[in-house]
């Protein structure tokens, strides 16, 4: 606790004394107009005359103090529904990389412009949009400060909006049309934050209108500039929208030997509450997966915490996520809702009655977020009807940073005899302190959750205490926590309890002249686990030192070396095929192993990622390779590889296991609004071999017809037929 108080401590006065005075930032004036615009790129009326035109943007790679090779130029305008982008991008020539059709697409690699607004001018959050040269659009939702885009961004969030792009001689012309109506923003706003982005493969340049260092996400909200509106913003008037939706499904379980048809129907409602907070409900939700998780190969005694992709989920997911830690223990994780465990331990899918959202802007400061579901009982499986509900708040301090407080409750909803009286209810409730200074070299958070239920008795907490401080020529990142025997948290994520643990990173950045690099990392890592109940034995104990280098036609290639070891209190089975010969507990395994990953350039038609991993495990050896192969042949074909390997030799006594994952994809885009993807995936450690192909025509905006095939097979001995199904769902967005 001592520890906790300090980190808190720390983190309010770096917070209060450590912020940054603001660089000159850049800004644009955005004219008000009461004419119609026509989005056609090519940006002929007379308002487009008048607007004040800005450029000057600078590389944020290869270097980032020098104003980019080839400018952007652009200018913005709006009315009372909309706000109107005409960006003017200038290339070299026309070999532009468009990998595919398909709305959503990874900016890495290949060429497209971003934009993002900060309605609140919190440096927090934002509304993110994109396009290429072939005016495909992208979309997300930023939070936590853009702090890391894979971990900070949600591309499964959607909006209508338009956007076309045309090509002239040296140049791109993009128009966007970004319905106000879509982005929460204080009534009578006169000032969001804003920024823009460029990948321009040709010239291998990265470059953005407000300046950020390259040792920053490009996407920091740290780094926007202003945009200023000439007249201020009138209260926006939200639609409400009703999304509808039918499915069918016909199935042929082969193990049980049943064959099924169904059909069902339900959908969402979005009702806006003012123009910073929003109410969704659902009835009857199809969470059915029309898009497959990914497999994986787990040598971890942990499971694996997947991704949320369900619609319902996304906006402000970060309101409810983003608590804890996420990779040790989170109070809430959205995915637990929608899915338990029958009587013989079996993961499967639990129907969701209905359920209630509300989330979004109080007042500029302040942040609420409220879920409620209910998931029917299947006595059955000895599944009991459950009502989950989290409650948080989020109140902005100082700059950019918050402090956020949550409730979660899972309540059994009935009497069961299969239900013990002590599980009946489960309760956390936390507190988080989160900083993030103005030009973003200090972030960190601290954290206080404990739960309750029956009987659940003390040592009921989980704690912890992160500071990050990134400079130009290194980063260190100092972490420490502990989490309680006693500790559950039934709607989270917690990968293990009764521990105290600290975390150490320490990177130098280099940035050579010569040789093709453009910067080369070195990182030490020392983590460190210890059991308070028995009297802080080390149970966990890693040192890695890795060497990191990034070239500038930006393939990369990183070397890391660690010396891992561990006590094991229970037996284990790493490889997930021998429970009956599993490791023996009680017992302390020391290992040493090298890993190497090469990334090739991404903007060549054919790249690959190759990543062996080679030495001591355990009481044996491992020699495994991952790898991904990509070739595209745009905008309407891209086929995929993934192939991972393990070999797994134990000790004396121990049988070795080969462990294989093989995924090939084919993704076919006919059109802006017809796909066709087909995912096979063999995983040796499942035992199973998945195909699911998937057709989708997106008839109208954010409206789509999918006709999905799912097939699985047993692959022990033959292969012999799983699980057949054939689904058709149909879903609508009616603005009301």
């Amino acid at each position: 606790m001592k520890a906790l108080l300090s980190g808190i401590f720390l983190l309010l006065l770096h917070s209060i004394n450590l912020h940054a005075q603001d660089k000159e930032r850049p800004s644009i004036s955005v004219k008000y107009i009461a004419e119609e615009i026509q989005v056609d790129g090519v940006s002929s009326e007379s308002a487009w005359e008048s607007a004040e035109a800005s450029s000057d943007f600078w590389q944020w790679f290869p270097t980032d103090s020098l104003l980019a090779k080839k400018q952007t130029r652009f200018k913005i305008i709006n009315d009372n529904e909309n706000i109107y982008l005409s960006i003017q991008s200038f290339f070299d020539g026309t070999d532009y990389v468009v990998p595919s059709l398909r709305r959503d697409f990874q900016g890495g690699g290949n060429d497209n412009i971003a934009f993002h607004f900060d309605p609140f001018n919190d440096r927090t959050n934002s509304f993110f949009f994109g396009t290429n040269p072939l005016g495909v659009k992208r979309e997300a939702l930023v939070s936590n400060g853009g702090n890391n885009w894979r971990r900070d961004s949600n591309l499964s969030w959607d909006i209508k909006w338009e956007t076309v792009t045309k090509q002239y001689d040296g140049y791109t012309l993009t128009e966007a049309k970004i319905p106000l109506a879509f982005l929460n923003y204080p009534d009578g706003s006169s000032l969001w934050g804003f920024n823009m982005y460029r990948f321009d493969t040709q010239t291998n340049e990265r470059s953005s209108w407000g300046q950020v260092p390259q040792n920053q996400s490009v996407v920091n909200l740290a780094f926007m500039g202003d945009l200023q509106f000439e007249k201020p913003l009138p209260k926006s008037k939200i639609p409400w929208a009703f999304i509808p939706f039918v499915a069918g499904i016909n199935a042929n379980d082969f193990e049980n030997n049943d064959q099924f048809s169904s059909l069902s129907f339900g959908g969402d409602i979005k009702v806006p509450i003012n123009n910073g907070l929003n109410l969704d409900l659902t009835f009857n939700p199809d969470f059915s997966q029309v898009e497959v998780d990914d497999q994986v190969i787990n040598l971890t005694r942990f499971e694996v915490r997947l991704p949320e992709k369900r619609q319902f989920f996304i906006q402000n997911s970060d309101l409810f996520a983003n608590f804890g830690s996420s990779y040790n223990s989170q109070p809430f994780f959205s995915r637990r809702i929608g899915v338990a465990e029958d009587k013989d331990g079996n993961t499967i899918q639990n129907r969701i009655i209905t359920g209630a959202r509300l989330s979004g802007k109080v007042n500029p400061n302040l942040r609420v977020g409220f879920l409620n579901m209910l998931t029917e009982a299947d006595e059955t499986n000895e599944i009991a009807s459950n009502n989950n509900t989290v409650l948080t708040l989020q109140q902005k301090v100082f700059s950019r940073s918050n402090i956020s407080m949550i409730f979660v409750n899972r309540q059994t909803v009935g009497s069961y005899d299969f239900i013990a009286e002590d599980e009946r209810y489960n309760r956390v409730a936390g507190v988080d302190y989160q900083l993030a200074s103005k030009d973003n070299r200090w972030t960190g958070r601290t954290w206080l959750h404990q739960s309750f239920e029956k009987n659940g008795g003390s040592d009921n907490k989980s704690w912890g205490f992160r500071l990050n401080r990134n400079t130009r020529n290194y980063e260190i990142t100092e972490s420490t926590g502990g989490i309680g025997e006693n500790y559950n948290a039934d709607l989270g994520f917690v990968r293990r309890k009764g521990n105290y643990q600290n975390f150490t990173k320490y990177t130098r950045k280099f940035y050579p002249k010569a040789g093709g690099i453009n910067t080369w990392n070195l990182t030490l890592q020392v983590y460190s686990l210890w059991k308070p109940s028995d009297d802080f034995r080390l149970t966990d104990n890693s040192l890695n030192l890795e060497s990191q280098i990034r070239f500038e036609n930006q393939s990369r290639i990183d070397i890391e070396a660690s010396n891992r070891y561990v006590y094991l209190y229970d037996s284990f089975d790493p490889t997930g095929l021998n429970e009956n010969n599993p490791l023996p507990g009680d017992t302390e395994y020391n290992y040493r192993s090298l890993k190497i990953q090469y990334n090739s350039d991404q903007r060549k038609r054919f790249n690959f990622r190759l990543e062996p991993d080679f030495g001591q495990f355990f009481n044996g050896h491992k020699y495994s390779i991952k790898s991904d192969f990509n070739y595209r042949i745009q905008p309407y074909f891209q086929a995929s590889l993934k192939f991972n390997y393990d070999r797994i030799l134990l000790g004396e006594g121990f049988p070795s296991s080969d462990l294989l994952l093989v995924s090939p994809k084919i993704d076919l885009t006919f059109t802006k609004s017809i796909f066709w993807t087909t995912f096979v995936q063999f995983s040796s450690q499942s035992e199973n071999l998945g195909i699911n192909s998937r057709l989708q025509w997106r008839f109208a905006s954010l409206s789509d017809l999918y006709l999905v095939y799912n097939d699985n097979y047993i692959t022990t001995d033959s292969f012999l037929p799983r699980l057949r199904t054939f689904n058709l769902k149909f879903t609508y967005w009616l603005n009301i």
